[in-house]
């Protein structure tokens, strides 16, 4: 991962759409879907397994309010929820994020699988069983 400054602990107020003690969300700046949010940790850590009890309840606690207000405002018909944790599993900001992705019935030709799809050989379990 980068050296660089982290973009997650220089969010501009301005793009914070909800926060409480110790987590906030936003919009995701390039988003997969309408309603796409990211869920963030106020402290700068790299992983959900290094967040206390405390930031895990408050990022749990804001991705229902990310989730209600996604419903609100697009109606989807589901939702994917992920974070990717370590640069193995693709995580290229290496500040805790939880990604809140709206979906929609057609918005691809076969949905089934869902995040499997990160290890496409192994995502089409169903058609690999005897």
């Amino acid at each position: 991962m980068t050296s660089s400054p982290c973009p997650f602990c220089e969010i501009p107020k301005s793009r914070i759409v909800g926060q409480n003690e110790h987590a906030f969300w936003i919009q995701d700046g390039y988003p997969v879907s309408p309603g796409h949010s990211l869920v963030i940790p106020k402290r700068h850590v790299g992983s959900f397994f290094d967040a206390t009890k405390d930031e895990r309840e408050c990022l749990l606690a804001l991705l229902d309010d990310a989730k209600a207000a996604a419903a609100a405002s697009f109606s989807p018909d589901g939702f994917n929820i992920g974070i990717n944790d370590g640069a193995a599993a693709g995580q290229t900001v290496p500040h805790l994020h939880i990604h809140l992705i709206p979906r929609f019935a057609g918005d691809v030709a076969d949905p089934r699988g869902g995040i499997r799809w990160v290890i496409p050989a192994k995502a089409d379990y169903w058609s690999q069983r005897d």
